[in-house]
C-alpha cells in the first residue's frame, strides 16, 4: 500500500517535469504527508490543453456514492480497471501524485519501524492515481498501488504504481480511455533506481512535526 509520503520538491519544478502550467500558489515541504488531508496532484481536463497542478483530497469517494461510503486512499493496479468503484476514474479522470519518496513499515516490528523509500538519484516519483469530483463539488484521489518490486519488496509487499517518464503525458491523457490502451502505453520505473533505509518512529504520528529530519537514517 502507500499510506504516507514526502513532497518538497517546488511545484515549478514538477510542473516543468509534466509540462503542466506553472502554480501560482507556494507549497511548504511536507514529509509526512497523510491521507485525509488535501495533497498535490496533477490532471489534465482536455487533450487541447495542458495538465493542472492543483489541490486534491487523499480519499477517493464519487459523488454519486453514499457520504458515508467507502474512501479508501489507494486502488490496486490489479483490480483498477474493472472495479466498479473505481472503473470509471481509471478511463476518464487520472492524475499523478508527485513525490520524493514514501513510508512503509517493516511487519511485526515493535515499534513500528518506518523506512523512507526513493530514488537512489533523488528525483522526484509520480505515483499513479485516479480521481472523482466529491459531494461537495471538490476531486479525491486514490493512488494506484502494484506488488512491490526491487529493495522496495524488502519493507512491503505493496508499492506505489510509479510511472517513468515517457508514460506520464499517456497516463494523463483524457483521450486515452481503452483499458488495453491504457496498460500497453504506461510502464513503471525499473525498481533498481528504488532504495530504502529505516527512519525515526516519529514518522509514525503525523502530528508530531513535517520536519526534514524524518528522512534521515535513524
Amino acid at each position: 500500500m502507500c499510506g504516507r509520503f514526502a513532497l518538497f520538491t517546488p511545484l515549478d519544478q514538477l510542473a516543468k517535469m509534466v509540462g503542466a502550467t506553472v502554480p501560482e500558489q507556494k507549497v511548504k515541504p511536507r514529509y509526512n504527508v497523510a491521507p485525509g488531508t488535501w495533497i498535490a496532484a496533477v490532471y489534465q481536463t482536455s487533450e487541447n490543453e495542458a495538465p493542472i497542478i492543483g489541490e486534491m483530497w487523499w480519499g477517493y469517494r464519487p459523488r454519486w456514492a453514499s457520504s458515508t461510503g467507502n474512501q479508501p486512499i489507494n486502488a490496486r493496479v490489479e483490480t483498477v480497471a474493472t472495479n466498479a468503484y473505481f472503473k470509471s476514474a481509471f478511463s476518464k479522470h487520472r492524475c499523478l501524485i508527485p513525490a520524493d519518496g514514501w513510508y512503509e513499515w517493516i511487519k511485526d516490528s515493535k515499534p513500528k519501524q518506518p523506512h523512507y523509500i526513493c530514488r537512489k538519484d533523488r528525483k522526484p516519483l509520480c505515483f499513479a492515481g485516479i480521481f472523482a469530483e466529491r459531494d461537495d463539488g471538490s476531486l479525491g484521489c486514490a493512488i494506484v498501488t502494484e506488488p512491490g518490486r526491487g529493495s522496495a519488496a524488502e519493507v512491503h509487499d505493496r508499492m506505489p504504481l510509479i510511472l517513468d517518464d515517457d508514460s506520464l503525458k499517456h497516463w494523463l491523457a483524457p483521450d486515452i480511455t481503452d483499458r488495453e490502451t491504457i496498460k500497453q502505453m504506461v510502464r513503471h520505473i525499473d525498481a533498481s533506481l528504488l532504495e530504502h533505509w529505516p527512519v525515526s518512529t516519529k514518522v509514525n504520528k503525523p502530528a508530531e512535526g513535517q520536519s526534514e529530519e524524518l528522512i534521515n537514517p535513524a
